[in-house]
């Protein structure tokens, strides 16, 4: 089972996360700010690591710096989940070896998962079946998203239509 840990200091959002992420089929730690996490990190040695940027007793910078030194940890993949979606806080995060960036306001719990399997694939051999059967759904769902504003737009214009229709048709 692949290992992730989060470490965010949002209390909500950890648990939603480990929630999504758990369902999955991944073994999922979590940490409340960087020095746990860097613990965490160390004695585990997970597959990935969700990482927040503005934490107590150490930031998200700090800890992309000091994995950066540890031989043993600095392969690890990292997707920094940030308030911020800033360029240059990006660049700094992708030069500090952050593998993916969501911003937290932005972004949905299967955008998450999405950005996990893209970097470590599926958790658990008995979800991957279910979840790849899942996966189809959502893309036919993406694929019938993407083309709903035009329906949306089309059911719209045809109410607006029936009525200029039944207004045309009255005078």
């Amino acid at each position: 089972m692949k290992k992730i840990i989060i470490i965010e200091d949002e209390e909500i959002l950890r648990n939603l996360l480990h929630k999504k992420l758990t369902a999955e089929g991944y073994d999922v730690d979590v940490a409340e700010n960087g020095e746990e996490g860097l613990s965490k990190i160390r004695e585990n040695k997970p597959d990935l690591i969700l990482l927040d940027i503005i934490m107590p007793k150490m930031g998200g910078f700090e800890m992309l710096e000091e994995m950066k030194k540890d031989e043993s940890i600095t392969d690890i993949p990292v997707i920094v989940v940030s308030n911020s979606g800033q360029p240059v806080e990006i660049d700094r995060a992708q030069k500090l070896g952050a593998k993916d960036w969501l911003v937290k306001t932005e972004f949905d719990p299967q955008e998450v998962i999405d950005k996990v399997i893209k970097q470590i694939g599926r958790g658990d051999e008995n979800v991957q079946k279910e979840g790849f059967d899942q996966r189809e759904e959502v893309e036919g769902g993406q694929e019938d998203t993407q083309e709903e504003p035009k329906e949306s737009q089309q059911e719209e214009g045809e109410e607006g239509g029936e009525s200029n229709e039944s207004e045309n048709n009255e005078e």
